[in-house]
């Protein structure tokens, strides 16, 4: 893993979100609880909704379109709905957020 820093864990609000762009496309930041944050792809795989526009709640987003919901542990869709989003390695430390790099250039190859 090569851990890249993307910014400090106050610039997302509490159960807020923000969204990092990089080459393969935007990954969304959700942060879940004073020093927990998770990575996850920001597009929803039912109708592409913007998951960073979505509620935070517990572990899980919440599509904005459509109210799929999707556990930010693994990416797995709750409920009766099916489907995935990719989830990527994020640390906090000293209150900066690190990305792994190397799963990030993995989607960019996909």
């Amino acid at each position: 893993m090569s851990w890249i820093d993307i910014g400090h864990i106050d610039d997302i609000p509490l159960h807020g979100a923000r969204v990092v762009k990089t080459p393969g496309g935007c990954v969304g930041l959700f942060r879940t609880g004073p020093q927990q944050v998770f990575a996850a792809s920001d597009r929803c795989p039912h109708k592409g909704g913007p998951l960073s526009e979505g509620i935070v709640h517990g572990h899980s987003v919440t599509c904005p379109l459509h109210n799929w919901v999707f556990d930010l542990n693994t990416g797995q869709a709750l409920g009766a709905d099916e489907g995935r989003i990719e989830t990527y390695p994020l640390r906090v430390e000293a209150g900066r957020l690190l990305i792994d790099g190397t799963a990030i250039g993995k989607r960019s190859a996909a």
